[in-house]
Order: C-alpha cells, then structure tokens, then sequence
C-alpha cells in the first residue's frame, strides 16, 4: 500500500475495500483519467489455487466500474516455498467475461 500511496501522491486516490455492487474490492487506485481494480489472494498450505475465484471476483468489480482490465494479486503463503524474488511471476490471464486480467503471483 505504501508503494502505491507514493503513485497516487500526485493527484489520485487510494481506495481499500472499495464498495462496487453487492461486494468490495481489495483496492480501487484513481489516478488522473485512469481507474485500476485490483483484487487481492492469499494461497495457503491445504487450500486450492484461488485464481479462478480471484478472477470471476474481480470480473464482477471490473463490470460495475466499466472498466474492461485488472490486477488480481495472489500471495502465495504455502510453506517450502523459494524466496520472493524466486518465485514472483506475472501473466495475463481472461476473466470469466473476456476482461483482461494481469495476475501477480509471488
């Protein structure tokens, strides 16, 4: 958050649990004309992959701002893991409604 205050210090707002629709997202960032959506994951030990409920939840967020693009972020958490720098990728993925989603996994 604190990298992202320093974007937005300019000119823009930072949003946290940004009420849209019948949910919250994780961070609405504003910044001049521009409008990003991100939804925040944690992946843990014993639990599935959340990037196809991170998707269709942030595809929903997307649609009541009419935004057409997103970030869903996953933190992986699971134990035995690389370090950070190992391990964080960056993909383009599609949401359930042909959103384009940039999906960071570290």
């Amino acid at each position: 958050m604190t990298f992202l205050h320093r974007v937005v210090n300019g000119g823009g707002s930072l949003e946290r649990e940004y009420a849209i629709g019948k949910g919250r997202m994780d961070v609405c960032l504003r910044y001049g004309q521009t409008t990003l959506g991100m939804e925040l994951k944690v992946r843990r030990d014993g639990k599935p992959d959340p990037l196809k409920d991170g998707l269709a939840q942030l595809d929903e967020y997307l649609g009541g701002l009419g935004l057409d693009t997103g970030w869903l972020v996953i933190f992986d958490q699971r134990s035995g893991l690389p370090g950070i720098s190992e391990r964080t990728t960056s993909e383009t993925s599609t949401s359930p409604a042909g959103r384009t989603i940039t999906v960071i996994r570290g």
